[in-house]
């Protein structure tokens, strides 16, 4: 399995806590959350992780130049921000392209069966598959609508507190997904590409019910913190 981690954001949220490295390498014990997000990934049987930097990428390159790991790890590097969208695009030069490819963000853990995952994703004929988590409070994420055949039909934002589903940053897809949408870079992935087409493209919702965080906030940072200390 291939995995593309976004990891060039500026963590604007997050720099009241966590200053001076890139939201991806924030500390979370004695190592920073981007080596646990690459643990996890070669323990579920990844083989190659390309890792989108823009922010601050020197810090990131020189801590995984002699990290102890059995991925292969490759860099694309952005010159100017390209936004979540235009990373991807910029990373698929270093992936294969026969193969299916995971894009995760860099400021998220999630607790998921990837392999289970790409089973799903194989067994619908999908184009897209997302991961999806189940929160009572959505407020902060938007909802994702789903039908009985867990086929994603829409997404709704609210400020209203409400349980439902919500995009917990994993996608699935082939190679040739975005090569078949013109959209100028940089843009967003979600924004302007996934809302707009998703009742264009054959999707499929992967219900995870495992730990979620997103660190993007000093509070989850804190929290996350003090889950890896128990």
């Amino acid at each position: 399995m291939q995995a593309i981690i976004l990891a060039g954001g500026f963590g604007t949220r997050l720099q009241s806590v966590v200053s001076n490295v890139p939201k991806p390498m924030a500390p979370i014990g004695d190592k920073p959350f981007l080596a646990i997000l690459l643990d996890d990934l070669e323990q579920q049987g990844f083989s190659h992780v390309v890792l989108a930097v823009h922010h601050l990428k020197e810090k990131i390159i020189d801590y995984f130049s002699d990290y102890d790991t059995n991925l292969h790890i490759s860099y694309a590097i952005e010159k100017r921000p390209l936004g979540t969208g235009g990373a991807i695009v910029n990373a698929l030069q270093h992936v294969d392209f026969k193969k299916p490819i995971f894009v995760i963000n860099g400021d998220t853990f999630v607790e998921l069966n990837y392999t289970l995952m790409l089973k799903q994703y194989m067994t619908e004929t999908a184009d897209f598959c997302m991961a999806v988590h189940e929160k009572q409070n959505c407020s902060r994420y938007g909802t994702v609508i789903i039908n009985d055949d867990k086929n994603i039909i829409a997404f709704e934002h609210s400020k209203q507190p409400s349980a439902g589903l919500i995009n917990a940053g994993i996608y699935l897809f082939s190679y040739n997904l975005l090569q078949s949408f013109q959209i100028d870079s940089p843009f967003s992935f979600e924004q302007d590409f996934l809302y707009p087409v998703i009742n264009q493209i054959k999707s499929t919702a992967f219900l995870t019910t495992g730990y979620f965080i997103d660190i993007g906030i000093p509070e989850d940072y804190h929290q996350l913190c003090s889950d890896r200390a128990l």
